[in-house]
């Protein structure tokens, strides 16, 4: 094998996927913060909320879920469909693997209501279950009995907000909010509706009672808490919160920490909100004021209310957690810690997860050991996703007012550009250590959106100042729909960029834009069919690639090594410098910017080619297009090496690892797949099992000269070998003579037929059938069946798993064989009739057979 052969990826394997699991709705946690229930679709997933693996996957009844609930310790699950059905699952859970697992099993289904329900809340024991409709009814349901407790009437809208509340001093209650504004208190015990408590002028979101149940408070759209003395159900005061709530409840005594010179303990008088500004805030309402934000932070939270589409929809809390979770518009799960530190008057969020990424636009590989990922993600954030943590992300680049389009990163891979919608392009330094990202400068000067971005490629001395402190790159380039180029040095912190130069390069959107690795050179691809090569310090066209006969969406230069002999060409000829280029004619054109002109073109895509990429030193294409597949082409001889297929939509986002064994993908189905190259690990695989056929194959030959049948034929069966396997049979049923009281020829071989595993003796049958379907060789099919029906029960051989099928293929040509030897039989009577003719004829003539033969 070539030297340059064995470079070649031809295998690769997802090694990380990254997939939705959030897509909005209701989302539930157990009390031990470990299996998350969330809604993707119609289905419901159960994930571990700590690795982020799919325990379980639950398919909906084709309409949308509308409410979910679970029990405090998992055990039971409790789905709502817009179909008014009600699901009871309970989840079997084995934690003692090393991975957990959930095993979801369906109790009941029942048709729960005569309109949509909208909430449902499980109490505390995990024995009962609430949940309100939209035609202002409640019902309590025994979870593991499935049958109503409690028909609750009375609210005359949407019911919003449910809340249990059960001690022994009291009884069980359950306090009920609506769009009819007003919260009820149900007495579970006596079924009746104990207090109706009318303050609120908007609809109900949550409801939460205080740990001694002296207390209930209500949280509103109208922008309102109202606190609630359960004794006498008199209004105690009311909290304008100035933001319209989806979610108010207390923490437990003691649950959050105030750290200082001395640190302190509070909960018993603390609540949680959250709502429209995206935040949770804690309020004491012994003290009268909030702790996460003092009231002179006015403009901060107007610069909240800019953000408000992210607003936080539900918040999860267990007395047993130390953190709120909250569950935002945006789709993303937010980790709350309980400890405030000192310094800030917001909770720390410790951990963020993703539930939905949205269409991958572009990403990008971070740091210098390639441990952070950058997203675009059809949004203005561009997210950062830790690849070395199981679950959830570590960053977000806020700072563009519209939708990111396009990602660049240095050498080092300390500094990212982006660029936006918003005719804006960004430098960010990037400190993966600290998890800190922080805009260095930004690119204001396009008329539209841009489109393109690349930094500088060259790589300083390894020993220079710039090397070690991870400098800033040179220069940018930008390209945008307004058609025109940018080239931008990059300015001091602080300091306005300015444009170094601007050019009209093409007739239509620049698409794609990439320098080369001696920074000499850039090239532009364009939706009018071309891509021009410029001079990096003039700004100066100095080639046009014509070729393609639809818009181009991708360019890459190739490394600095490869030259016209990679191409299959000599050395030097139409080498040196070369790009490849995808287009929307479904083709991956490689070129020579020698005299600009077309070396190899790879086809293969059914759809657009959306982006390329170097592998393997030059020796390799990657290409990734609107079919969604991914395929990585051999330069040389133009085959398509290997085709990836994970994606169910066009795969928009393709990039390699810095030690190209990795090829990462990102497609508009919102799921980015990391390919690890196994091509090594597979040749060395297939090596060793050539090896041990060739091994196999002569330990097989020996059984065969030394007559050791038993084994010969256990080691034909073994190696999937029918043709060995018939020459050996042939053998034994042509013996000559047969020995005596044997079905096959011999009776060493009656014994190994007669002694095989379900395994062996069904692969023997199939042989059999295939060797039937033959007239050459089913007399030996015959002869070895003959020995199979007389060895095995009947009951087993009807038996083994997948016979039937089988045994209708024997049937079939048997009879065929039986009618064929019938008119064998039949026609041999007429030649023996016709040859006794004969005799007697030439028998009179006084002929004898002699002469007849002579004549």
């Amino acid at each position: 094998m070539a030297p340059s052969q064995t470079m070649l990826k031809t295998d690769f394997k997802p090694s990380k996927v990254i997939q939705p699991f959030y897509t909005g709705g209701k989302v539930a946690l157990d009390r031990n913060g470990r299996i998350l229930v969330t809604t993707l679709g119609e289905d419901v997933l159960v994930t571990d909320f700590e690795t982020g693996d799919e325990l379980a996957r639950i398919e909906g009844d084709s309409e949308q879920v509308t409410t979910l609930a679970l029990t405090p310790d998992a055990s039971y699950l409790i789905i709502c469909s817009r179909s008014y059905t009600m699901r009871i699952y309970t989840l079997s859970i084995d934690s003692d693997l090393e991975k957990l697992t959930v095993t979801p099993t369906l109790q009941r289904s029942m048709k729960a209501h005569t309109s949509p329900i909208i909430v449902a809340d499980t109490d505390p024991t995990g024995t009962l279950l609430a949940i309100g409709a939209a035609d202002g009814l409640v019902k309590v349901w025994d979870i593991k009995g499935g049958y109503v407790t409690h028909n609750l009437h009375g609210h005359g809208g949407v019911v919003s907000a449910l809340r249990f509340y059960a001690p022994e001093s009291m009884g069980w209650r359950l306090a009920t909010g609506a769009d009819d504004t007003k919260v009820r208190v149900w007495d579970l015990v006596k079924s009746t509706c104990v207090a109706v408590l009318d303050s609120h002028v908007s609809v109900v979101r949550g409801l939460d009672w205080s740990a001694d149940g002296k207390t209930l408070v209500s949280g509103s759209r109208d922008k309102v808490v109202c606190v609630w003395d359960t004794k006498s159900w008199k209004l105690k005061g009311t909290i304008p919160v100035l933001e319209e709530l989806e979610m108010v409840g207390f923490l437990a005594p003691g649950a959050l920490r105030i750290q200082g010179e001395e640190e302190e303990t509070m909960g018993d008088s603390v609540i949680y909100m959250g709502g429209r500004r995206n935040r949770i805030r804690l309020w004491d309402l012994r003290a009268g004021k909030e702790i996460t934000r003092s009231s002179d932070d006015e403009e901060a939270e107007d610069d909240d209310e800019e953000r408000e589409a992210d607003g936080i929809v539900d918040i999860i809390y267990h007395k047993s957690l130390p953190s709120l979770i909250s569950i935002h518009n945006d789709q993303t799960i937010l980790v709350n810690s309980l400890t405030l530190p000192p310094t800030t008057t917001t909770l720390p969020v410790t951990r963020r997860v993703s539930g939905h990424h949205d269409e991958i636009i572009d990403l990008a590989y971070l740091t210098p050991t390639d441990t952070l990922v950058a997203l675009a993600t059809n949004s203005e954030d561009v997210r950062i996703v830790d690849l070395t943590k199981g679950f959830g992300d570590v960053g977000v680049l806020r700072g563009h007012g519209d939708i990111v389009i396009c990602l660049d990163r240095d050498w080092s891979g300390v500094w990212l550009a982006t660029g936006g919608k918003d005719n804006e392009a960004r430098l960010w330094h990037i400190d993966g250590d600290k998890s800190e990202f922080t805009c260095h400068s930004r690119f204001v000067g396009h008329a539209e959106s841009i489109g393109a971005i690349a930094l500088s490629r060259a790589v300083p001395q390894a020993e220079s100042k710039a090397a070690k402190s991870f400098a800033p790159p040179k220069f940018v380039i930008t390209g945008s729909q307004d058609r025109t180029i940018k080239r931008w040095d990059i300015p001091a912190p602080g300091k306005k960029a300015k444009a170094m130069y601007t050019r009209k390069a093409h007739e239509k959107d620049i698409n794609a834009i990439d320098v080369s690795p001696d920074d000499e050179l850039f090239a532009s691809a364009s939706q009018d069919k071309t891509v021009k090569i410029w001079s990096v310090q003039e700004g100066e066209a100095l080639g046009v690639l014509r070729g393609h006969r639809r818009g181009v969406w991708s360019v890459k230069f190739g490394p600095a090594s490869v030259t016209g002999a990679i191409v299959g060409g000599a050395e030097g000829a139409k080498g040196g410098r070369m790009v490849v280029t995808g287009s929307g004619d479904k083709t991956v054109k490689l070129w020579s910017l020698t005299d600009y002109s077309c070396l190899k073109t790879f086809e293969g895509h059914t759809n657009s080619v959306l982006k390329t990429v170097w592998l393997s030193g030059g020796l390799q294409v990657g290409s990734s297009g609107g079919d969604g597949l991914v395929k990585v082409w051999d330069v040389k001889s133009g085959e398509c090496n290997a085709t990836l297929d994970n994606h169910e939509d066009k795969v928009w986002a393709l990039t390699v690892r810095k030690d190209d064994h990795v090829l990462v993908s990102g497609g508009g189905d919102s799921v980015v797949t990391f390919w690890e190259d196994i091509s090594e690990s597979t040749r060395q695989e297939a090596s060793k099992l050539e090896s041990e056929l060739i091994e196999q194959e002569q330990k097989l030959q020996n059984y065969i000269h030394n007559s050791d049948y038993r084994s010969a034929i256990t080691l034909a069966l073994g190696l999937n070998h029918p043709g060995r396997l018939l020459s050996l049979l042939t053998a034994v049923t042509t013996t000559s003579p047969a020995e005596p009281n044997s079905m096959s020829g011999l009776a060493a071989v009656d014994e190994v037929l007669a002694s095989l595993g379900d395994e062996q003796l069904f692969v023997l049958l199939c042989r059999v059938r295939d060797w039937n379907t033959n007239a050459k060789t089913a007399s030996v099919a015959q002869r070895i069946l003959y020995v199979i029906v007389k060895s095995y029960s009947p009951q087993r051989l009807i038996e083994l798993k997948g016979a039937a099928q089988v045994w209708d293929a024997l049937k079939s040509y048997t009879e065929r064989h039986y009618r064929r030897v019938e008119e064998l039989v039949e026609e041999s009577y007429l030649v023996e009739y016709t040859l006794r003719e004969m005799e007697d004829v030439f028998g009179d003539d006084g002929v004898t057979g002699d002469e007849i033969m002579v004549m």
